[in-house]
């Protein structure tokens, strides 16, 4: 296959040049202008069109096993592919957690029937519930690609600085939900003038914000690689910047709805902007937007959440937090920071390609001469609106949006696993 007239945007080696890409046996080949092609070989006119590596998310929850109804790794695979996403980590918090050998490895062989890459994170603790660690060294030998209990804060300061040590022995990063819930009365929505609106408390930044600076602090002492994630507050990505400047290996995550939305949304869109951590104020987004643009925080990842109709119809106390974002990542980045100016198209792919495949030591991220096949094609100037998708779910606030950037191709091994019907 020949991938001709193409804007190549690799940020591992600040690439940003016009040219042809060759692929052959799931390889970039060739990577030059005007490469002839060979009698039957596919050639795709990408003219106008800007090629990257994959997009990798960190951050996904394809709720299998024991939520299906909501996601499953095939229609998971499917919303990845229509996004651009070849690479994606699961959570563990499904049902059963993925505490232990069995568990993993029956999610890892069907996931190895799925045209994406699907990665597991394994759990910190048995049943999530912060109290006995589970066998980290064997669940990464294992196939296990990291450690987390996302969805539920690990509250034990001693507990969570012993699997941070345990880790960096491992050389794998621990990813942490930051939320504690003493300071919490209805999560999901941001405590402020909104909540007050509703005749609820809500959720205040400081419950975000206390956990963070005790875990940066023990993450400059375990030397472990720590993830903060879906960073919602300004003041965690002051505390984040402060220890990274002392030395922590520490990696933050900001999520597309974050760096969008503020809790005003919540009073436009009901429980489809109601998510863990919760949407805050504007400040606290612009803290976000600097944050990505200085590097403090280097990963964007969707934390998709995908909830059945009925579950969001429920009230916005008794909804469940969460919304789908695979779909429309890359499009909101490009619409939220790039054509703001907020960050160069090279800057935004950096933290959806190089960055976590760098941090989870994959072999993606990259579209070099010798590197996997793995590319996401899409026009970064077309206008388009997000309306059906491919997700099992469909709870997102920004359906019916006018977004900029849209997928055309997404290719995985060699293979085009994703064509924009309009194509």
């Amino acid at each position: 296959m020949i991938i001709q007239n193409v804007l190549l945007a690799d940020p591992s080696t600040k690439t940003l040049r016009k040219t042809d890409i060759r692929i052959a046996n799931g390889l970039i080949c060739e990577i030059s202008e005007s490469i002839a092609a060979a009698p039957e070989e596919e050639v795709i006119d990408a003219s106008g069109l800007t090629a990257a590596p994959g997009l990798i998310d960190t951050h996904v929850h394809f709720r299998d096993p024991g939520f299906t109804y909501k996601e499953n790794l095939h229609t998971g695979s499917l919303a990845a592919a229509k996004g651009g996403f070849t690479s994606v980590i699961c959570m563990a918090n499904t049902s059963p957690t993925v505490d232990s050998v069995p568990v993993l490895a029956d999610i890892l062989s069907r996931a190895s029937s799925e045209k994406i890459r699907i990665f597991q994170a394994a759990a910190v603790s048995h049943k999530l519930k912060g109290e006995e660690m589970t066998d980290m060294k064997t669940l990464a030998e294992s196939g296990a690609c990291g450690f987390t209990d996302d969805g539920i804060p690990l509250r034990n300061a001693s507990f969570l600085y012993e699997a941070m040590k345990k880790c960096a022995e491992l050389d794998l990063p621990i990813s942490l939900h930051e939320e504690d819930p003493s300071f919490i009365k209805n999560n999901g929505i941001n405590h402020g003038p909104v909540s007050d609106s509703l005749g609820i408390y809500g959720s205040p930044s400081i419950a975000e914000e206390s956990l963070v600076a005790r875990d940066c602090l023990l993450a400059l002492r375990s030397g472990a690689h720590v993830v903060i994630q879906h960073i919602s507050s300004g003041r965690s990505v002051e505390i984040v910047r402060m220890f990274k400047a002392l030395g922590a290996n520490l990696h933050a995550e900001a999520t597309p709805h974050h760096f969008t939305l503020t809790e005003d949304a919540v009073l436009k869109y009901g429980t489809l902007a109601k998510m863990n951590p919760p949407l805050r104020t504007e400040e606290d987004r612009q803290a976000i937007i600097a944050g990505l643009a200085d590097g403090t925080i280097d990963i964007i990842a969707t934390d998709h959440a995908p909830h059945s109709r009925e579950e969001k119809e429920r009230s916005i106390t008794a909804a469940p937090s969460g919304i789908i974002g695979l779909e429309t990542s890359l499009a909101l980045g490009i619409t939220s920071l790039v054509r703001p100016g907020h960050l160069t198209l090279l800057q935004l792919l950096e933290k959806m390609t190089v960055n976590p495949a760098d941090l989870y030591n994959l072999s993606a991220g990259r579209a070099v001469t010798g590197s996997a096949a793995d590319l996401v094609i899409f026009d970064p100037e077309e206008c388009w609106t997000p309306t059906d998708y491919l997700s099992l779910s469909s709870n997102s606030p920004f359906t019916g949006w006018k977004l900029f950037g849209k997928v055309k191709y997404t290719l995985c091994r060699g293979e085009i696993i994703y064509r924009d019907t309009e194509i």
